[in-house]
Formats: structure tokens, C-alpha cells, sequence
């Protein structure tokens, strides 16, 4: 068995590129407390029936992607797919619909689907996620889809596209799936093998297939967003209009449905044109019926999940160059065994003091253990050797300038920190 290699599916993210990930981790949670959301963590795995109930046991997601095995209690437990439904529990369970109302949250979560591995999307993922419980104004989706938009504006990335849609309530939907089987039932031969078994399952998840044949099949088929009901209506040209006094552009697209079950209303896309077929960015919608189907009280929600692979491959391919992180602060070269047991006292009053440092640990030539320093970007060289631990001093250099100077030993901290670092 091979053990040297991560599962299918999966990756690492080393050094050079995890700081991009801190960064975008970081930005998103800058931007969540400025729109008044606390991040929540729910487990990475939860009771299977949990997705079974909420994502729709005929979604790809339950049929086929769900890694799902029996604990030791025999009990049926699943890595969570996606970060809505646990969230959904979790506001249940710690009665957060007793607080005041709405419950604003988000999260930064990993995520696992079984399905072909492919760029953006594998068996292991990450995704940054809102969800708003407790309000049915349609201002908050405006709001949920705003803080989507500035958060990816703020981190440079452009050309993409908004579409929105309404899939309705239970009411209009009912009346709509009529409608809907009357059209498909006429033009099923031709459809794809996925959609025929869909027919009889959800249908409405025929309107969101890739497949050009059947695109083309459906180019005829009566539209949702044209057999609202009233309140549904409304609310979507409330929505619309939020979102145009706040200067989005965004186009309808009636054939987004999202691939989850608890979705009414509201949904809608951030697209990207850059990053191959899977171009969905971010997606998301309304969910008013989740919280009361996972055994809560009638609650309304609204919620986004964004990829972070994804992100990552938007900015890649839009040759975004995100800020670095900083240079490091000090790199102690040594010179022979005195001085080397010096700097490892020197080196943890460095870190104590807040200045972020390192050494060399293989025994490094002087100017090996210079060009090291370079490698890392150290502001600032500390050297030490035998003559400047006899005479109480250290010598300095900034790695920058090319500046040397020597620094009495009791003073070399406050020196490296007010110069700068």
C-alpha cells in the first residue's frame, strides 16, 4: 500500500502557498465582522440522516458523493458535504432562535464529496460560508449577495458576473412542477440519462443540466420565474431593486436552481469565466423551510458558499498578486560553538519580545548562513562570535541597505525593534 502519497482527491498546501490562504481567510473574516456576522464551527462529520432530510435524498450529493461509514456505536455518520445544514443544527441545538433575531454567522470550512477529482473541485475542499436566520426581508439577501461581491472586489478580481433567480416557495412551485412535467414528459427520449431519472425524482434539477442536448431540448420550457406567486414576485422585485440601489449588475437566469433541496426563493451564482467548467465562484439562496425540517422552530435563512480552490484558481488566472506577508525580522548567524549556545538565548529573547526570528540549525558556513537570511528575506542580520560576546556587543546588519553596526548586547532589542520592525 502506498502511504507516501496523500488520497485521490486530495492535496497539500505547503509554506509557499498556504500564506495565500491565510490571507483570504483573513480578508473574509475582516469583512464578516464589518457586516456584523460571528463565526461559527460546527464537527467535520454530523448524522447522516441530517443531509439525507435537508440536502434531498435525489440530490447527486446523497445518491452518490457522501462519505458515509458506521461508527463504532454502529451508528451512521457522514463528513459533512456542505456547511449549511450543520449550521441549521447547530442553531437548533444551542436555541439560538431564542436570541434576538436575525443570528448572523459564518464560517471557514473544509468540505468532502466523492466524485471525479478534476481543477476546483476535489474529494477534500474548503469553502468560506454566511448564513442569516430569523428574517425574510428580502434587503438581507441583498445584503448576503453584497458582502459576496465586495469581498471578492476587494481582493481584486474582476470580470465576473452575478445572476440571480427565483425558484419560488412551495406554493408556486407545486403549480409550477405541472406545468413543468407537461413540457419535459413531451421531450423525454431526447434527454440526457441523468435527467430522465430525474423526471420522476425533482425535476426541477433538469433545468440546471450541462448537457448541450439537453439545453438545447429545454430552450422552450416554461420558466419558474414566470409562475411566481405573489408574494414570491414581490419579493424577488424587492430583492432586484436592493441590488440595483446598491450599483450591482446582475442578470436573471432563470435556469439556476441549485443542486440542494432546501433552497426557495432566492438563489443565485457569482460566475467566472476563467477557471474551466467549474466556473460557479460563489453560490447560494434562501432556505425558509430548512430549520423547521431539520426539527426547529418556522425560521427563515439565507446563506452563500464560496470555494476557496476555486477563489484561488480566479486569482491565479487574473495574475493577481496578493500582498505578502511581511519580510521576516531577524536571521542570527553564529560563528563557532560559544556563539552559537549564545544566539540560542538571544534567539528566544527575540520571539519573547514579540520580533519574529530564526537561526541556523546544520552547521552552515558564515556566508551559507548569510545567504540563508537572504533566501527568507531577513530584514536583519545579528552576528555573533567570539570576539563580540568578549566585548558585550553584536553586530547588525540590515539586510537592505547593506548597513553595519555594532550594538551593545543589552540594547540590541530596542535597537531591532525602533528600527523598524
Amino acid at each position: 500500500m502506498i502511504i507516501t502519497k496523500a488520497p485521490r482527491g486530495t492535496r497539500d498546501v505547503l509554506p509557499e502557498e498556504a500564506w495565500k490562504w491565510v490571507y483570504l481567510e483573513n480578508q473574509f473574516r475582516e469583512i464578516c465582522n464589518q457586516y456584523g456576522y460571528g463565526e461559527i464551527r460546527t464537527p467535520t462529520f454530523e448524522h447522516t440522516e441530517l443531509f439525507v432530510r435537508t440536502v434531498g435524498e435525489t440530490t447527486d450529493i446523497v445518491e452518490k458523493e457522501m462519505y458515509t461509514f458506521k461508527d463504532k456505536g454502529n451508528r451512521s455518520i457522514t463528513l459533512k458535504p456542505e456547511g449549511t445544514a450543520p449550521v441549521a443544527r447547530a442553531y437548533i441545538e444551542n436555541k439560538l432562535y431564542a436570541q434576538t433575531q436575525p443570528i448572523k454567522l459564518f464560517y471557514v470550512t473544509p468540505g468532502f464529496r466523492y466524485e471525479r477529482p478534476q481543477a476546483g473541485r476535489l474529494r477534500e475542499f474548503h469553502q468560506f460560508g454566511i448564513e442569516v436566520f430569523g428574517s425574510k426581508d428580502p434587503a438581507v439577501d441583498a445584503e448576503v449577495i453584497s458582502l459576496a461581491m465586495l469581498f471578492v472586489k476587494r481582493l481584486g478580481i474582476k470580470d465576473l458576473e452575478l445572476y440571480i433567480n427565483s425558484i419560488g416557495c412551495p406554493v408556486c412551485r407545486k403549480a409550477y412542477r405541472k406545468k413543468l412535467l407537461e413540457y419535459i414528459k413531451a421531450v423525454k427520449d431526447k434527454l440526457c440519462n441523468t435527467c430522465k431519472i430525474r423526471v420522476d425524482k425533482n425535476p426541477l434539477r433538469i433545468l440546471d443540466c450541462k448537457n448541450e442536448t439537453c439545453q438545447k431540448t429545454l430552450a422552450d420550457v416554461p420558466e419558474i420565474i414566470e409562475n411566481l406567486c405573489n408574494e414570491c414576485k414581490e419579493h424577488f422585485d424587492s430583492l432586484k431593486k436592493h441590488l440595483s440601489l446598491m450599483g450591482f449588475d446582475f442578470k436573471v437566469n432563470p435556469r439556476i436552481v441549485r443542486g440542494l433541496d432546501y433552497y426557495t426563493k432566492t438563489v443565485f451564482e457569482i460566475m467566472s469565466h476563467e477557471v474551466g467548467s467549474q466556473n460557479t465562484v460563489c453560490g447560494g439562496g434562501r432556505y425558509d423551510g430548512l430549520v423547521e425540517e431539520c426539527g426547529g422552530p418556522p425560521t427563515p435563512g439565507i446563506g452563500f458558499a464560496m470555494g476557496i480552490e476555486r477563489l484561488l484558481m480566479t486569482i491565479e488566472a487574473q495574475n493577481i498578486e496578493l500582498p505578502k506577508h511581511t519580510p521576516f525580522d531577524v536571521f542570527i548567524v553564529t560563528i563557532g560553538k560559544e556563539a552559537d549556545d549564545f544566539g540560542v538565548e538571544f534567539l528566544y529573547k527575540l520571539r519573547e519580545a514579540g520580533i519574529s526570528a530564526d537561526k541556523d540549525y546544520l552547521g552552515r558556513s558564515i556566508r551559507s548562513q548569510m545567504k540563508y537570511a537572504d533566501k527568507y528575506n531577513a530584514r536583519y542580520t545579528v552576528i555573533i562570535g567570539d570576539e563580540e560576546i568578549k566585548n558585550g556587543v553584536l553586530t547588525i546588519r540590515n539586510m537592505k541597505t547593506g548597513e553595519q553596526m555594532e550594538v551593545k548586547t543589552d540594547k540590541a532589542i530596542d535597537y531591532l525593534k525602533n528600527g523598524g520592525i
